[in-house]
């Protein structure tokens, strides 16, 4: 079958096939003599096996390593071994997306625990420091000054020069 045909069966647009192809994911085309591409009939499953693995997390070097040359050739075990090690490296992102979360909702609560007798500034201080675990040196907004961390400079206004 020609590119054409190949992407309405998959969805998949031709440059799309044509990448897969260049990247070494998808071996089994030809060429006829006037230079077109010919794909047999299995190259609709591999190019379904390369998509669905890629909205499963796999990279596309990962896939180049799973997928057999021939659909005959599979190793089983590999790709257990390769499947497993995805779900690991999915719950370890899980824990960490959940610890990001954790800090996130925290840090809005600190923000919204805003004392009424203080700034933003002071409150972006105080919400840092904690954060950070360390006293932090928040600029400090002087009119017609410049801001430096900790210390004021004065300049003189227009008016005063």
């Amino acid at each position: 079958m020609n590119i054409g045909e190949l992407a309405k069966r998959t969805g998949l647009t031709a440059s799309r096939i044509r990448f897969y192809e260049s990247a070494g994911l998808l071996k089994v085309v030809e060429r006829r003599p006037n230079g077109y591409r010919s794909y047999p009939p299995e190259a609709a499953l591999m190019l379904e096996l390369i998509t669905t693995a890629q909205r499963a997390g796999f990279s596309l070097d990962e896939i180049r390593l799973l997928l057999p040359p021939d659909l005959k050739q599979r190793n089983h075990e590999a790709l257990l071994e390769a499947l497993q090690r995805k779900i690991t490296d999915i719950e370890a992102l899980e824990v960490k997306l959940a610890q990001t979360k954790t800090q996130l909702v925290a840090l809005i609560g600190d923000i919204k625990a805003k004392p009424g007798d203080i700034d933003c500034a002071a409150n972006a201080q105080r919400v840092l420091s904690g954060v950070l675990g360390r006293e932090v040196e928040v600029p400090i907004a002087i009119t017609h000054g410049t801001k430096r961390f900790g210390k004021t400079s004065q300049r003189p206004s227009t008016k005063e020069r």
